[in-house]
C-alpha cells in the first residue's frame, strides 16, 4: 500500500511539473516580440535552382535578333556527349557545345559541309552560325530555348 501511495505521489508530481512547464513556455511565447517589432529582417529567400540544359532535344530557330527566321529551317541539337549539330539553312554543322554553370553556354569551332546556296540563304546561314558561335547564355522561357549573344538573342522552338 505504501508502494502504491509513493507511485501515485510521483505521478501527481510529474503531472504538476509538466503543466507548470507548459504554462510557463506558453507565457514566454506570448511575451516574445515579433520580428517586425525587433526590426529583424525576414530570412533571405531560397536561391532559385539552376536549370538543366535540355540535352538531346531538337530545336528549330524561330527568331534571330528579334527577326523571324522560321522559313530558313535552321536547327540545333546538343546531345549527351556535348556535341552540337544542326542545319544552318544550306549546310549541316557540328561543334562542341558546352552548357556551363549559371546558364552559361559556349560553342567551339564549327565544322560544316561546303554546299553552295543562294546569296540570301548563305547570308542568313553566316548570321545564324556567327550568333551561335558567339553564344554566352541560355535560358528556357515559355518552352522556348533562348541563346543570348553579344549581338542579341537566338530563339528556338521545340522541333519534332
Amino acid at each position: 500500500m505504501n508502494r502504491r501511495f509513493c507511485l501515485a505521489a510521483a505521478f501527481a508530481t510529474l503531472a504538476a511539473t509538466t503543466l507548470v512547464a507548459s504554462d510557463a513556455s506558453a507565457q514566454r511565447r506570448q511575451q516574445m516580440p515579433s520580428r517586425e517589432e525587433l526590426g529583424t529582417p525576414a530570412p533571405a529567400p531560397i536561391p532559385q535552382q539552376e536549370k538543366n540544359f535540355p540535352l538531346g532535344a531538337a530545336w528549330s530557330a524561330s527568331t534571330l535578333n528579334g527577326k523571324s527566321v522560321a522559313g530558313m529551317r535552321a536547327t540545333l541539337l546538343v546531345d549527351a556527349n556535348l556535341r552540337g549539330t544542326g542545319f544552318g539553312g544550306c549546310n549541316t554543322f557540328s561543334a562542341s557545345a558546352y552548357p556551363l554553370r549559371q546558364q552559361g553556354f559556349a560553342v567551339g569551332p564549327l565544322a560544316l559541309t561546303k554546299r553552295t546556296c543562294d546569296k540570301d540563304i548563305s547570308g542568313f546561314e553566316r548570321s545564324y552560325l556567327t550568333a551561335l558561335r558567339g553564344a554566352r547564355k541560355w535560358d528556357l522561357v515559355q518552352g522556348r530555348l533562348v541563346i543570348s549573344t553579344a549581338l542579341g538573342d537566338l530563339v528556338f522552338e521545340r522541333a519534332l
